[in-house]
């Protein structure tokens, strides 16, 4: 849970031995702490200020946000975040008024918190409180439920990026859901919106808190729900590392006792979880989600201790903490071995956060949960860990069944990269690795190698924008009137004139489809220019097939930035018939952004910008729909101006790496079999193919790819197993890694590629690494297996044969090794690669990609011929050759492209301003035109490339056999090169 403050404890000390019966208010419940067995080095790990609390860690570990009093012009909590790998702390709240409750978003770049910064008499109301300090009469038994506190989102630097919450009462107490798409906060909102009896309206008057209860709201504040009704405070909700169940505390009427309960998300199935009478609070889930730590203060009002006790409430709660004082607000590190919480054991006695080490194990044979993941039967609430130590040393159905099972459940949510659900697959697959007998051969020694990448982007303090009449400036709202998208350019945009250019779209015409120009006699020269957002809606489908791709939004940026626009604004007009007007913030990974400024505006922003000319918004939209390119027109009497702010998010996963090694350590060389485990979440902007029935449901990847890397983890249990009996003479090392980023562009081989070529000291990859097998969507054989990249080293057809001899597998090999998977990472190394894959299915990228429609016999022969060909390659002394293509046959990428040049992006480098090329393919019109691995294009035919889309889309207007014009930076210098396009088909 969530507590306003460690100043409540007080308050609710002296309000319970008011209330209470003298029995009660005696009494101490007799039960021994076990500190000495479930904590160790514990230590205090904030110091500065009067005191702190409410401590918590960003999904990978590595930071904490705090609340603490430590300024001389506040006496209020303020929040702080403290880098945990460098001790580095600043302050993420503005520093005036009063600020509780922070939690991190999944991603790490973003905070929550709740705050009274906006309340006018916010400076006021310190100025008081020091000064009754100062006299001896300060504040320190109570807590105002004020009702200006409101929940914010802000960046790691501390500016405020957007108020989330806009309603009377007080709004705190709030923390995202594990995959950052909703947010579970505490409010009494309702006693101020609706009519309250007389007798409520005396109790609202003294006590505040009896009218809280727990809300949910989509991420952006949009979609509040109230999932609690009952008298008496909810609240403190926290989810579940797996985002099945809420945990939260409910005080009885009247403010004496509280209990542990959870409910799902939706606010169902509320089970009681304790029983215990006294004033129980701050519960927290263990990441297992198999028990719940929570303080109480069963033995004296000043001596709340910790506690545990299984997630279904099933036995007795076990004390954890033995010391006097105040012990409570615990939260445990996001993999469990740590705990962190506030306590008086300082030598002021004043409450800091202190950290130590948990003993899991410990607390599982208190709770009576048996050996680490197994979890009460009829407890719903918690995340069930399979039995890893009872799978076999073969490769069996069961085992894959298992694994498959584990990664495609509803707690992994779809497994997207960045998320809590990646980070849980992950989890599981190093304590699978560690089972089977592998090595970790992560970062310091580790299973995992953790890698950053830009996810997306939010808005900084000070957009603008501005309609300027008559020398009169009107500013518009941010997110309210417009909006920035998320490939815009930053900067102070000064005010310029506007003109209507219709749909904005610009397409040269075919055969059955004539050329279409929204720009057609229109001088647009640093202009801001007004385009409506989609397509003309009434044409007929093969031409709405065509002009779709010129309709892209950064196709119409990218055109009106080659034409010397001053800005682009988008509308979205009363026929497009969208729910949201405005165009979502959001970016894909890896994309990259532009420097021309565009913006999304409602469609009553742009009837003011057209009503100038004398023009409304749905006539000129109704013409335009039919298809026929109507003049664009200047908007007299109106000019804009803009400041846009746009900052990266930065986010975080991980690959899971396991070593077999040949000998008693590794040796210098290895051979390396992987699979994705990442997958796409719940299909939101990712590659979905589900109906908008199905929008927003979890995508299970069983086959896309547990099936990959349950086949992984059971040839690495197997050939552990024969290694260990000695059975198996191995002359090579052999790598077992498990990539995340995979759906995102190969993030995380592309960052191991990069990783262990440099620690090579320049050798180059190809010289530790003999070859690379991957297996990427095994689990739906049904007439024959597909095999890849045959045609990446000559060895490749005569280890099939052999191997797939006592297996029986129907095999069907395929040359091509530039393939979208992570084969594509090593294979530009010079390394052979090779991939199984038993074909699409109308489930792919679905919600019916689930476990139970998987071929496990076949999936089982398929793991069997992998295991068979990375034995035999570990085995051999010397790495198998590799052959470099002439052209690879499909691009999958840019498949829709007519010209093909051969040449692979880096889709990683998203930072930079052009592209960066990975490699070119053998004898493709790039090499013969002398470009080369590491050039970066910046420009194609005398239009700009500043990133992918730039790219894909100056492809597209190449004509095949036609010389082009390709600038490109090669170690800064510019290089002009011509190619020749050659034809796709």
């Amino acid at each position: 849970m969530q507590f306003p403050s460690l100043a409540l404890i007080p308050a609710l000390i002296v309000l319970c031995a008011l209330l209470a019966t003298p029995a009660a208010a005696a009494e101490e419940v007799e039960r021994p702490g076990h500190e000495d067995l479930l904590l160790s080095n514990t230590r205090q790990l904030i110091f500065e200020g009067r005191r702190s609390g409410e401590g918590y860690f960003s999904a990978d570990g590595t930071k904490m946000v705090f609340q603490s009093e430590r300024q001389t012009d506040n006496p209020f909590y303020q929040i702080y975040l403290m880098n945990l790998e460098t001790g580095d702390t600043r302050r993420v709240s503005t520093g005036t008024g009063k600020t509780t409750c922070a939690w991190f978003h999944p991603g790490g770049e973003r905070v929550l918190f709740a705050s009274t910064h906006e309340d006018p008499e916010a400076v006021k109301k310190q100025e008081e409180e020091i000064e009754k300090r100062a006299a001896g009469r300060g504040s320190r038994y109570s807590w105002s439920f004020d009702e200006h506190y409101e929940i914010y989102e802000a960046d790691r630097d501390g500016k405020i990026l957007r108020r989330l919450t806009n309603a009377p009462g007080y709004d705190a107490e709030g923390s995202w859901s594990p995959d950052g798409t909703s947010i579970v906060f505490a409010s009494n909102r309702h006693a101020y919106a609706e009519e309250l009896s007389e007798e409520e309206r005396k109790i609202f008057k003294n006590d505040q808190s009896y009218f809280m209860d727990l809300y949910l709201m989509d991420a952006d504040g949009s979609d509040v729900r109230r999932l609690t009704n009952t008298p008496g405070y909810d609240g403190g909700p926290f989810f579940g590392a797996d985002g099945s169940r809420v945990v939260w505390r409910r005080f009885d009427e009247k403010g004496v006792t509280a209990e542990i309960w959870t409910m799902k998300p939706d606010g169902s199935d509320q089970r009681q979880v304790t029983r215990m009478g006294v004033m129980s609070w701050a519960p927290f889930f263990h990441p297992s989600g198999d028990y719940i730590i929570f303080a109480n203060n069963a033995h004296g009002f000043g001596n709340f201790e910790l506690y545990i006790v299984d997630a279904a409430g099933e036995g007795e709660p076990v004390r954890v903490t033995d010391s006097e004082g105040f012990d409570g607000l615990p939260v445990f590190t996001p993999e469990g071995e740590r705990l962190a919480w506030a306590s008086s054991r300082t030598a002021d006695k004043k409450a800091q956060i202190f950290i130590a080490d948990w003993n899991d194990a410990a607390a599982r044979e208190l709770l009576g949960l048996g050996s680490e993941g197994s979890v009460p039967s009829s407890a719903s609430t918690a995340t069930e860990q399979p039995p890893l130590e009872k799978t076999s040393p073969e490769i069996t159905e069961d085992d894959l069944r298992l694994h498959v099972s584990t990664l495609a459940a509803e707690q992994m949510a779809g497994r997207l990269t960045g998320t809590a659900g990646a980070r849980l697959a992950t989890e599981y697959v190093a304590k699978a690795m560690a089972a089977a007998g592998l090595h970790p051969a992560g970062d310091m020694g580790g299973w995992f190698q953790r890698y950053g990448f830009t996810s997306g982007v939010t808005l900084e303090d000070g957009n603008r924008l501005a309609l300027i009449r008559e020398g009169q400036e009107r500013a518009l709202s941010v997110d309210q009137d417009w909006r920035p998208l998320a490939f815009s350019g930053s900067g102070s945009i000064e005010p310029g004139d506007v003109v209507f250019a219709g749909y904005g779209i610009l397409a040269p015409g075919e055969a059955d489809f004539p050329a279409y120009d929204s720009y057609k006699g229109l001088e647009v020269a640093d202009k801001w220019v007004l385009v409506f957002r989609y397509l003309p809606e009434d044409v007929q489908p093969e031409h709405r097939q065509y002009l779709h791709e010129y309709a892209d939004l950064r196709f119409k940026a990218m055109v009106a930035r080659d034409k010397g626009a001053r800005g682009l604004i988008l509308v979205s007009g009363p026929s497009s018939q969208v729910k949201e007007q405005l165009v979502p913030l959001k970016s894909e990974a890896g994309a990259g952004g532009g420097s021309l400024p565009v913006v999304s505006v409602t469609d009553s922003v742009a009837e003011q910008l057209l009503a100038g000319a004398g023009k409304e918004l749905a006539a000129a939209q109704a013409a335009l729909d039919t298809g026929d390119p109507q003049p664009g027109f200047v908007l007299p009497g109106v000019r804009i101006s803009a400041d846009i702010s746009l900052k990266k998010q930065g986010a975080g996963d991980r690959n899971v790496l396991g070593r077999l090694y040949a000998g008693d350590g590794p040796v210098d060389s290895l051979v390396i079999i992987g699979a994705h485990v990442d997958h796409i979440g719940r299909g939101t902007d990712m590659s979905s193919r589900d109906e908008d029935a199905d929008a927003g449901k979890v995508h299970p990847g069983a086959d896309d790819n547990a099936s990959g890397v349950a086949a992984l983890l059971e040839i690495a249990q197997e050939l552990a197993h024969k290694k260990a009996s000695g059975r198996l003479a191995l002359k090579q090392d052999i790598l077992f890694a498990a990539w995340t980023g995979e759906e995102l562009g190969r993030l995380g081989s592309a960052h191991f590629v990069k990783t262990f070529a440099a620690q090579e000291g320049g050798k180059g990859l190809a010289s530790p690494v003999m070859a690379y097998l991957n297996m990427d969507m095994v689990g739906r054989l049904d007439k024959q297996l597909y095999v890849q990249a045959v045609g990446s080293s000559p060895i490749w057809r005569s280890e099939l044969e052999r191997r797939n001899a006592p297996v029986g597998l129907p095999l069907r090999l395929q040359e091509d090794s530039y393939l979208p998977t992570d084969t594509m990472s090593f294979y530009l190394q010079g390394i052979p690669v090779l991939t199984a894959f038993t074909g699409t299915h109308a489930d792919y990228n679905t919600t019916r990609d689930t476990a139970d429609r998987l071929n496990y016999e076949g999936l089982g022969k398929i793991a069997r011929l992998m295991g068979l060909m990375t034995r035999s390659l570990a085995m051999r002394e010397e790495a198998p050759d590799y052959l470099a293509q002439e052209k690879p046959d499909t691009d999958a990428s840019r498949a829709n492209l007519r010209a093909y040049l051969g040449t692979i992006p880096d889709y990683s480098e998203s930072d930079l301003k052009g592209v960066l090329i990975n490699g070119v393919a053998k004898g493709a019109p790039a090499e013969q035109g002398g470009m080369q691995a590491g050039d970066i294009i910046i420009a194609v035919a005398g239009r700009t490339i500043e990133n992918i889309y730039d790219y894909t889309y100056a492809l597209n207007a190449l004509k095949v056999g036609q010389p082009a014009q390709i600038r490109v930076l090669r170690q800064g210098t510019p290089i002009e090169l011509e190619v020749t396009p050659g034809s796709r088909e």
